[in-house]
Formats: structure tokens, sequence, C-alpha cells
């Protein structure tokens, strides 16, 4: 398989949750939110270079790949695993970044000022990841041996996930629980981890939260 099959092949799968198209790189730190929101998920890959609609456009100057280094290595932290691998098909440079998913999360992106965000990745979006996920994922890299207890609170906020409907927003559920926001995030992401509770993104691109 020549460049040019390869890279049909990838374009034919189309934007999706592990792979987006970039037409050209023209701010890293935009960038970084990509690569950020990769990391934090499944991993994936950018096709830098390649048009929404699938066409080749290249990559036009040595300014966009040191942006994509920048993206990785300045704007994220900490800093991202990322491969960039260089494709030549009907006269044009295509850079594919491949990004694993990181061993250990979050991988924040910065903005201009410095503020730091962690995205993650939901079908060809990056989402601001909710404080739900960060908790997951503080939880995560906590010492091993931690088990599922049932106390007051959990049952407290179980109660209230079993009001209101299925589906509920963070701030509201707070509200019925009766519990300090934080102790809620906490509670949450335990119950997401062991498989208590789920979360999907509703339609106005807000975090919802129900018991499995």
């Amino acid at each position: 398989m020549n460049d040019r099959q390869y890279l049909m092949s990838l374009i034919r799968e189309g934007e999706h949750q592990q792979q987006d198209f970039k037409y050209r790189v023209a701010d890293a730190v935009k960038l970084a939110r990509s690569v950020s929101a990769f990391a934090n998920t499944d991993g994936g890959r950018l096709l830098i270079g390649v048009r929404d609609d699938g066409h080749l456009s290249g990559v036009r100057s040595e300014e966009e790949i040191f942006m994509m280094h920048q993206a990785a290595w300045r704007y994220c932290r900490p800093q991202a695993s990322i491969r960039f691998d260089t494709y030549h098909a009907d006269g044009r440079t295509i850079v594919v970044s491949t990004v694993p998913r990181a061993e250990r999360r979050p991988v924040y992106a910065l903005d201009e000022e410095g503020h730091a965000r962690a995205y993650i990745r939901i079908k060809d979006e990056n989402i601001v990841a909710s404080p739900v996920h960060l908790a997951i994922w503080r939880q995560e890299q906590a010492p091993s041996g931690q088990t599922f207890t049932y106390g007051e609170a959990e049952r407290q906020l179980m109660a209230a996930m079993g009001e209101g409907g299925q589906w509920q927003k963070l701030n509201p559920l707070v509200r019925r629980a009766q519990l300090p926001r934080p102790r809620v995030i906490t509670l949450l992401a335990r119950l997401c981890r062991y498989g208590l509770a789920e979360w999907r993104l509703s339609d106005d691109h807000q975090f919802e939260f129900a018991l499995t």
C-alpha cells in the first residue's frame, strides 16, 4: 500500500472519536485541545493537511510542523506523547499525528493565558471534561486496593438520582442530594468507576448522570 492508498483508507473513515482532520495548523493552542482530548479518551490521530470533506490540501510550511510540536510539548501539561509521520500524495505533504491514550490522566491543554483545561473526545468533538471526569482520573491514580463502601452519603446521593427523571445534570443533583458539591462529585466519580452510574453528553452539551 503506497502513501496515497494509505491516506485514502484513513480518510474514508471520516472524522470520528479517534480521528480528526485539520486543514491547516494556524494555532498551536487550539491544536493542543485535540491532543488533550485524544490523550484523555481512547487515543487517536490528527490528519494535518486534510480538509473536512477529505480533500488533500497539504501542509504548507515548516511553521505548521513547528506548531504541531508546540501543541504537544509546550501547550499540554504534562507533555503529551505524540508521533509525527509524513506522507506524500498528489504532490502534497500530509502529516499524521498519532496521540496514544495517556497512562496518567488528565492531560491538560493550556490557553494563551496559561489556564489549563482537560478535554475529552466524544464522537468527533473535543469537549471540556466535567469535574466528575477529573475526579475519576484522580481516583484512578490513588493507591490500589480501594473498595466501594455504602454509607449515608452514598444512600442519600443514590436516592436523589432516583428522583426527577433518569438523567440529571450535576447542579440540580447537588440540590436534590443536599450534600456539598465536592462530595457529590467525588461520590459520582466512584459510582461511575464501579459501574453503578453512567454519564452522557446531553443535546445542550452538558453532562448528565444516571444510575445503571
